[in-house]
């Protein structure tokens, strides 16, 4: 199977111990335009917000590097 492009964003906030959490579950998206899009809308709604994309087969649970489109804010350490 080929490779498909994984587009996610997700936000995140403070939990009352002051640890980053996600605000809702990750959101994919088909195209890297309303990704950033919908990333840069969350922003100030947010402590963190992060667009990403990458190359994957999930089928055999293989992912390549993460690639930054938009980031705002504090986000964890991308893996």
């Amino acid at each position: 199977m080929d490779p498909v492009r994984l587009i996610v964003v997700m936000a995140f906030d403070r939990s009352d111990e002051g640890e980053l959490s996600p605000a809702f579950e990750a959101m994919q998206f088909e195209v890297e335009d309303r990704a950033i899009r919908t990333a840069r809308d969350l922003a100030g709604k947010h402590v963190g917000v992060i667009a990403w994309a990458r190359e994957a087969q999930p089928d055999i649970g293989e992912y390549g590097p993460p690639t930054v489109l938009f980031q705002s804010g504090d986000v964890p350490d991308m893996e």
